[in-house]
């Protein structure tokens, strides 16, 4: 129930082009278009456009089903193990490509990774939300300008002051990225537990700061909030390739490139004091990019060192904290999404492992479906 996507464009090029751009102009022909507010997301829209893309395309696949093991040696996935309504069995597959978020089977078929900062500590998670009855008539940007008032009075357990707000998803409805559930694992259910069960009781306090002191949200009511919490940040699986921010500033271009992207630096605090909120707002206004500026994005950070016939994608690519914070975001997953879908291809065309053909090949078939890769030519 993510109300946003984030940008898809570096202000002049469309960097999530291919897969990403078809996903959001279905979405939009589904309904889920919402004037003035380009990115926000109609989550049953975007819902019924994911069903169709694998449904039509006639993707094997099943809901209700979660791995629970991996079998792995010599740096080859044999097998993962799941577990669903009819049982628990195993898939074996030539090329594996984990979308987990967390890195859950890169670290169960024993690849290295980072996870938090140097003390361990991740980005706060959210609990995303659902709104009915706003007038969106009198709602005035920005969602944290009474935070403080709210503060002296009380109305809030944590003075957090990071208050991304509320999307416009619809007439009279409202997507809420509000409040932080902070010092939550994402590898751990208990910790996930325990965050869930605050974001849904934190939701109460919100409502109340939007009524009391924000327009046009007198009438709001909760209609819904996420079947999962929001995760920002846990493993960070150790590749070929470690993108850094170094590569963030000085625009980075790569022989490999399989993409590019341009959302800034946003470490979301890891607490709700002051210091850190004072952190995170130098970082996100002072590590962002100008318009048509952009890094590119190697295909070395989706090849888990170690493993010869795993790719990753989304969240637990191969990066530091700084890169990770970009390129999370879904137009980021896009991207690698993309990537990793079609170099398992090719690597299973040719049986072989991930880094068995020419990248060139993997990058001649991006720019086919639309990908932004302005530094490959097919000479080179």
């Amino acid at each position: 129930m993510v109300p946003a996507f984030m940008q898809f464009t570096d202000g002049e090029n469309f960097l999530a082009a291919g897969i990403g751009e078809e996903v959001l102009k279905k979405m939009w022909q589904y309904g889920g278009k919402v004037e003035g507010w380009e990115y926000s997301i109609k989550a049953e829209a975007l819902k019924r456009v994911y069903d169709d893309l694998v449904t039509e395309a006639g993707v094997d696949f099943a809901f209700h089903t979660q791995m629970i093991a991996v079998d792995s040696s010599e740096g080859n996935v044999n097998y993962a193990v799941f577990a669903a309504k009819s049982g628990i069995f195993a898939i074996k597959a030539k090329i594996y490509i984990d979308a987990t978020g967390d890195g859950d089977l890169c670290a169960l078929a024993g690849a290295d990774y980072e996870k938090g900062d140097a003390d361990g500590r991740m980005m706060a998670g959210t609990l995303c939300s659902l709104w009915a009855n706003i007038d969106w008539s009198k709602v005035k940007q920005h969602d944290s300008r009474r935070l403080e008032d709210a503060f002296k009075n009380k109305v809030f357990t944590y003075e957090d002051r990071h208050l991304p707000g509320m999307w416009r998803v619809g007439q009279t409805l409202g997507g809420g990225n509000i409040g932080h559930t902070y010092g939550v694992d994402a590898t751990d259910e208990r910790s996930l537990t325990k965050a869930l069960l605050w974001g849904r009781k934190s939701m109460k306090e919100y409502e109340k700061y939007y009524k009391e002191y924000l327009d046009g949200f007198d009438d709001m009511e909760l209609a819904a909030t996420g079947a999962q919490l929001g995760i920002r940040e846990s493993r960070r699986i150790i590749g070929d390739y470690i993108l850094v921010l170094d590569d963030f500033l000085n625009k980075a271009v790569f022989e490999d490139e399989i993409g590019r992207y341009s959302y800034p630096v946003d470490i979301h605090a890891s607490d709700p004091s002051r210091e850190s909120f004072s952190k995170f707002e130098k970082e996100h206004y002072n590590l962002r990019y100008k318009k048509g500026e952009s890094y590119g994005i190697p295909y070395r950070i989706l090849t888990p060192k170690g493993l010869k016939n795993v790719l990753t994608a989304g969240r637990c690519v191969s990066c530091d904290r700084y890169m990770q914070s970009s390129v999370r975001v879904m137009p980021g997953c896009f991207i690698t999404g993309q990537a990793a879908g079609i170099a398992a291809a090719i690597a299973a065309e040719k049986g072989t492992h991930t880094r068995g053909f020419d990248v060139k090949e993997l990058q001649l078939r991006l720019k086919k479906l639309g990908g932004y890769l302005p530094n490959f030519t097919q000479s080179t």
